[in-house]
């Protein structure tokens, strides 16, 4: 989500590109000056409350024992890794806690495989870093006429390591890795997938609360706004809605809405829309709850929905059953989107991508979307902790489009379980 420069990383991502209007013409709606946020939205919204004492933040021992995994992970690997480079990114903040903004002005964790990391900062930033420090970091300082590769090219060589592999993060910038390879050329310079992604991608139990937290606060917004839908409400209004709605939870969020055709553009169209009798009305976001990212889509119809549309829907729902049973640990990622596949495509909505024009879902975590994905013909395997959306649809171009959209885990033994509260019921009713 976009927050604040001094209090999160710039992450561009689907959602973000796709609602930045919306959310930021939402924040007059959410507090308009000089009056409070609910006045300017519906009354029923009075029932959405802030999640207070419910939230129970990730604490710096979990910060420091991830670093201290991803350090045994680096002596796993064969090669091993010598030491890691990150930028500012999600990565920075799941191994410190430290939410830092992307700018051209350097700011950079390095892990050795052993030893304390070190945290390589503009000198003007110096107290301002080391506020944000949740358990011990070496700093080090570079001036403006100064170069932060050749300082961190230093620190790893003073850590005695003259040569090495070190892995770079996949959100670093080319011109810090380029920049790190002139001041540094004995060292290799690789990805860091092979940790990163390791770390991450299996979540932690007090991981997935949070995530069930946003995941549950998402479906209690689109229930009001569900609710209050009327003729004629445009596109932006209905987001607007949505970003008010989390508002009044304390929270940071927002949703794509697609009306009636336009939904058979799994990302919209530019032309705009109102709604009227008979459209699906198909409303995509999330939110975050200390960082950690939900997305949810409901589909409903505005008035009694069609035979075909009923149809659609209920095939939909079925491939998000058969794709819940697929994500099962040990098997491989490409297997999960081949399930819900041919069910659509068996109830003749195919072939491949010819109606369902995406792929099945998305890792999901401090990240809307993040590695591993659910594609046909990928071979990473599931492991328990795995966090997914699960979202199949058809789109039928002219007409509609239908998608349902959940977020699951992959168990220890037997199916995925949902970590949305449950699947949608019915066109008539999305949220139950």
């Amino acid at each position: 989500m976009n927050f604040a420069e001094k209090s999160a990383t710039h992450e561009i991502s689907r959602r973000n590109f796709l609602f930045s209007t919306a959310a930021a013409s939402a924040i007059t709606l959410a507090a308009p000056s000089g009056s409070a946020a609910d006045t300017q939205t519906p009354a029923s919204f009075s029932s959405l409350q802030p999640l207070g004492e419910r939230v129970h933040p990730i604490t710096p021992d979990e910060f420091h024992g991830r670093l201290l995994r991803a350090q045994e992970l680096m002596g796993q690997l064969n090669p091993k890794f010598d030491a890691l480079f990150i930028g500012p990114s999600t990565s920075l903040y799941y191994f410190t806690g430290i939410r830092w903004h992307l700018s051209e002005r350097l700011l950079a964790l390095i892990v050795p495989r052993s030893g304390q990391p070190i945290l390589v900062s503009p000198a003007f930033e110096e107290s301002r870093v080391r506020e944000s420090l949740r358990y011990p970091l070496e700093v080090r300082v570079w001036q403006e006429d100064e170069s932060p590769t050749k300082i961190i090219a230093g620190a790893i060589s003073d850590r005695g390591m003259r040569t090495g592999r070190v892995g770079m993060e996949e959100t670093l910038p080319f011109t810090f890795y380029d920049h790190f390879r002139a001041a540094g050329p004995s060292y290799e310079a690789v990805s860091a997938d092979p940790v990163t992604i390791a770390c991450r991608a299996q979540k932690t139990a007090h991981e997935l609360e949070l995530m069930r937290l946003a995941c549950t606060a998402t479906c209690d917004v689109f229930r009001q706004v569900f609710a209050n839908l009327n003729e004629g409400m445009a596109e932006k209004m209905i987001g607007d809605l949505v970003t008010a709605g989390f508002a009044k939870m304390n929270l940071r969020g927002e949703a794509l809405v697609l009306l009636g055709a336009a939904a058979a553009l799994p990302h919209g169209s530019k032309q705009p829309q109102k709604v009227k009798e008979g459209d699906v009305v198909l409303i995509d976001g999330g939110c975050s709850v200390d960082g950690y990212q939900s997305d949810i889509t409901r589909t409903a119809v505005f008035g009694k929905p069609s035979a075909k549309i009923q149809t659609v829907f209920e095939i939909v729902r079925k491939a998000q059953d058969a794709a819940l049973d697929a994500a099962r640990r040990k098997k491989p990622t490409g297997s999960v989107d081949d399930a819900a596949r041919s069910v659509i495509t068996g109830a003749g909505y195919g072939p491949g991508y010819k109606y369902f024009t995406h792929r099945l879902g998305h890792g999901i975590g401090l990240d809307g979307h993040e590695h591993p994905y659910l594609v046909r013909g990928s071979t990473t395997v599931l492991e328990p902790g795995m966090t997914f959306s699960n979202e199949p649809g058809i789109y039928i171009p002219g007409e509609f489009g239908l998608r349902c959209e959940d977020d699951m885990v992959i168990s220890a033994e037997g199916p995925a379980q949902l970590l949305s509260p449950r699947f949608q019921v019915s066109l008539e009713k999305p949220l139950g």
